[in-house]
């Protein structure tokens, strides 16, 4: 994912786009009346002539507009402009040339005047009025028939003035309470953005002094307890990793970076990640292998993959999880199939709502706040995808995830399978920085425990420090962050070392600060195994780049 700072622009294109098929179709339609009206011999004599010319000149025009716009979206204000100038030249030679007959055009003209307005907003909404004004009195001036009528002619113009003026008063009621309704959404992210954040250090904290403990030879009764605490601390750092994502899709910041993804390791990932939360719960949580490639974002396909895993392990426990997909034509579908309880038809309609939650009276509690599936719905359609769900009671529910298009296998890239490291640490030399004190000194004893030779730090190192691998905090206080700490480093030691930084901010977000993709980004609450194998990649790494410096 990458941040996306507006998504206006694709907003007007459709509203472009919209305009000229409107137009297409009203020439259309005013072109069909005023044949009618010359086969009918209703308009005065000469004018049919005329009018069929003109209505020929109107559709051409309207499909010539429709076209440039489609093989040139975006805003265009001199394409606007001609489109305007079109629209009241044309109504004005028809209400000229029709006469009485063509007389209800005067509605379509006050429905494209309030129209513009709508649609491209209070400026143009002015200029709309007075082009419409402009073509009463037009109008007028060369129509007998309106002449004539004077209290009707009146009646147009003074309609033409209050309606426009009247639906720009409400228009700028309504602009105020959707900026309002925008700024306290905006609001409520950056609260549960900021409160996901700042809960989340001393759960990494509690979680890093749990797995000290559990390597520290306990009785089997401490154990258990353990394992307990632990379980609950997965429970809540899931229901943050929620918050942060709906904060992060709440911003409009999310923009998915497309790439070719291995199904199969996006699938063995989730469940990799789900093994430890499965063994609690019981369940057989397996998948069904696939070879497929596909386009996507293979963070966003991860986060939709994990929502609905856990969901199923939730819902599910003691029963059966199976990951599989299924191919459909061109494109392929990710289909989590559980063995569970069902949903009943009532509540399939409003799952995928915010904070909807599938719960009788007498169930037990089930972890989390129904934050997990409307997550899934809105990151499928970032990637134009479709998340839909189908249930019986009392035989499961499955979830699918449809439109992902697939690729062929490419054959110069390798693809091998990722296992667990349980390499030993010993020896490792780590500069640890971390403002902290609590999660320092937790970290500080998990590594050590490893065997690796830790050198804690609570702030930016200013003097001579000798590591093989950087492991920093991104938030170290006074507005410094891992990335100014890892240069400070690399450049008091002259060499470029390894670094890992640990964070409880949006990935994308972070990313942005560093330039170089080696750097490992993890997010707390960082599970101990998955901090352990990245330091040992990092040493491996270390210890080949000495070999090959090595003279022969």
């Amino acid at each position: 994912m990458e941040d996306e700072s507006s998504t206006g622009d694709s907003a007007a294109e459709d509203t472009e786009l919209g305009q000229a098929k409107v137009r297409v179709g009203l020439a259309v339609v005013l072109a069909g009346g005023i044949w009618a009206g010359i086969v009918s011999r209703s308009f005065a004599e000469g004018h049919d002539i005329a009018l069929a010319w003109l209505s020929g000149a109107i559709l051409a025009a309207s499909a010539t507009l429709f076209a440039a716009i489609w093989h040139s979206p975006g805003v265009k204000h001199w394409r606007r402009a001609l489109a305007m100038a079109h629209d009241y030249a044309a109504l004005t030679a028809c209400l000229i040339l029709g006469g009485f007959v063509l007389l209800p055009l005067y509605s379509v003209l006050l429905w494209v005047t309030v129209g513009y307005g709508l649609r491209y907003g209070q400026r143009y909404h002015i200029i709309a009025a007075a082009l419409a004004l402009t073509s009463l009195a037009t109008t007028i001036s060369f129509t007998p028939y309106w002449q004539q009528h004077g209290f009707m002619s009146a009646t147009f113009i003074i309609t033409t003035i209050i309606v426009p003026a009247y639906a720009d008063r409400l228009m700028i009621r309504v602009h105020r309470a959707r900026d309002a309704a925008l700024q306290a959404n905006l609001a409520k992210s950056r609260f549960l953005g900021q409160a996901s954040h700042d809960l989340r250090q001393p759960i990494h904290a509690i979680s890093l002094l749990t797995a000290c403990l559990r390597d520290a030879g306990l009785a089997s009764e401490q154990q258990r307890m353990v394992d307990s605490i632990d379980k609950s601390l997965r429970g809540v750092a899931g229901l943050f990793q929620s918050l942060l994502d709906v904060s992060t899709l709440d911003s409009g910041r999310v923009r998915p970076r497309i790439e070719l993804v291995r199904v199969q390791e996006v699938i063995d990932g989730v469940i990799r990640q789900n093994e430890e939360a499965a063994r609690w719960a019981a369940v057989a949580l397996t998948s069904v292998p696939t070879k497929a490639f596909v386009r996507c974002d293979p963070r966003l396909l991860t986060t939709i993959l994990q929502n609905v895993v856990s969901n199923a392990l939730k819902y599910a426990p003691g029963r059966r999880v199976v990951v599989g997909v299924r191919r459909t034509g061109r494109t392929l579908r990710i289909e989590v199939h559980d063995c569970g309880d069902g949903i009943a038809d009532e509540h399939l309609h409003r799952i995928f709502e915010e904070f909807y939650q599938v719960r009788a009276r007498g169930d037990r509690d089930i972890e989390g706040v129904g934050l997990g599936l409307s997550i899934v719905r809105r990151m499928a359609h970032l990637m134009g995808l479709t998340a839909s769900i189908r249930s019986r009671v009392g035989h499961g529910t499955v979830v699918v995830i449809s439109g992902l298009r697939i690729e062929h296998t490419p054959v110069t890239k390798a693809v091998r399978e990722t296992t667990p490291v349980r390499s030993a640490l010993a020896g490792l030399r780590v500069l640890l920085v971390e403002d902290d004190e609590p999660t320092l000194a937790a970290t500080t004893l998990l590594l050590e425990q490893w065997g690796c030779a830790v050198e804690a730090r609570s702030s930016v190192p200013r003097d001579g420090v000798t590591c093989d691998v950087i492991l920093t905090d991104f938030d170290l206080g006074s507005g410094t962050t891992g990335a100014d700490c890892i240069d400070r480093v690399r450049a008091i030691a002259g060499e470029h070392i390894p670094a890992i930084v640990i964070t409880g901010h949006d990935e994308a977000k972070v990313r942005s600060y560093f330039d170089e993709p080696d750097i490992q980004i993890l997010l707390k609450p960082v599970r101990p195994a998955e901090l352990r194998s990245v330091l040992h990649a990092k040493k491996l790494w270390k210890e080949r780049l000495r070999w090959e410096l090595k003279p022969a």
